[in-house]
């Protein structure tokens, strides 16, 4: 099983014959976002509806982008968002990109690029705390958290947002460490 994909295994028991079924998520590419303070989340991403989307979060991870950056808006409900150079919701990475359709529906756990209008992706994203379906076709959908999403609702509870109309918190969580992963 090198391809990626979904794999279904059948196991029958030898003694009393019963078969039982369960479904392997093969992961090719993903990447671990280490949160101070509150642990690790494994995101897995949608390379085949969105490549450009993916390559430039891989990029901006590989060149250490990502670490020490916060989230800086969060807003119960609804999503936390981060990846701002300058904490604040304003910076970008010193470009701008297209957006790609995404068929992906906005739920929670869901990673999403952050945008001001169309086509001004750049490396801010948010992560779904919920469906937030009236956001679809309008942010590109380009990867799930598959570990940690109970870390994603712990921080949803615990970080304090004295302000919930700007969502920002008054210490917003860090990125520590983010990386990239690759299946050989």
């Amino acid at each position: 099983m090198k391809a990626p994909g979904t794999y279904t295994v059948t196991w029958v028991h030898p003694a009393i014959g019963n078969e039982s079924k369960t479904s392997i998520e093969i992961v090719k590419e993903y990447a671990s976002i280490e949160l101070e303070g509150y642990g690790t989340l494994f995101v897995r991403f949608y390379r085949d509806s969105c490549p450009k989307t993916v390559d430039n979060f891989k990029t901006l991870t590989e060149k250490g982008f990502y670490n020490g950056l916060t989230f800086h808006r969060i807003i119960r409900g609804f999503m936390m968002q981060g990846g701002c150079p300058r904490g604040d919701g304003t910076g970008d990475p010193g470009y701008k990109f297209e957006d790609e359709p995404s068929t992906q529906k906005h739920a929670a756990g869901v990673l999403s690029m952050a945008n001001s209008g169309k086509n001004t992706n750049g490396s801010q994203f948010f992560i779904c705390f919920t469906d937030t379906t009236w956001l679809d076709g309008k942010h590109t959908v380009f990867g799930k958290v598959m570990e940690g999403l109970d870390t994603v609702f712990r921080m949803e509870r615990e970080v304090r947002v004295p302000n919930q109309q700007t969502g920002r918190p008054s210490k917003p969580p860090v990125m520590k460490k983010v990386t990239w992963h690759e299946a050989k």
